[in-house]
């Protein structure tokens, strides 16, 4: 099985690594593959490049094993879309089964990805629960979870997407956002984040202010 997490990691955190090792354990993964996305330039912090997130998520993931870094939608040129990186997946492993990790913000506005139900078709989506965030599906979203949800995770290796599933576990409240702020207004954040990657934002003086 192959699975992914996606994400900006803007930056990495323990949340993160917490609900990675969650699914790691849950569907006994030999790896999982921590995929950061492209961020639009108007979104971006100035000053914060591709190679620091790069460089925290290695910091990050180095004391697992089982964890391992995707970096085809940074090398991408053009658009980088989910779609496309599970496209070139399933190319290369037709008949794997492929998992793809989402937080639950992710799910309730997965209908406004592109071409989201072709990658619902690609792979099998796993749904991790953030506290004080619910399932907000309606729509063609909530005729896809109705259609394709399923409680026993052992349906994933019989078949190579299509699958929806909502993985539960413990749940820390902790969002990149959150932690940008707080490094800006001189507030500690060493708490949210593994150690390797709090020195790192201290030495290279992240995310101090968006000018």
């Amino acid at each position: 099985m192959i699975a992914l997490f996606g994400g900006t990691f803007d930056p990495v955190h323990l949340g993160h690594i917490n609900m990675a090792k969650h699914c790691v354990k849950h569907f006994n993964l030999a790896t999982l593959y921590f995929m950061p996305c492209a961020i639009p330039a108007h979104k971006a912090a100035p000053g914060i490049s591709t190679a620091h997130r790069i460089a925290m998520l290695k910091a990050a993931i180095a004391p697992y094993p089982y964890f391992q870094l995707d970096l085809r939608e940074l090398n991408r040129t053009g658009p980088s879309y989910s779609l496309l990186s599970l496209q070139e997946l399933r190319a290369q492993y037709p008949q794997q089964p492929i998992l793809f990790l989402i937080g639950m913000d992710s799910f309730n506005s997965l209908d406004k990805w592109y071409q989201w139900q072709t990658i619902t078709q690609l792979c099998h989506i796993v749904v991790f629960q953030r506290p004080g965030l619910k399932c907000s599906a309606h729509g063609e979203l909530k005729a896809y979870q109705q259609a394709s949800e399923c409680n026993d995770s052992t349906e994933f290796t019989t078949q190579p997407g299509g699958k929806l599933y909502f993985l539960t576990g413990e749940e820390l409240a902790i969002a990149s956002s959150d932690i940008r702020d707080a490094i800006k207004k001189g507030i500690n954040y060493n708490e949210l984040l593994p150690k390797a990657v709090g020195q790192y934002i201290q030495q290279q003086q992240l995310y101090l202010s968006d000018e």
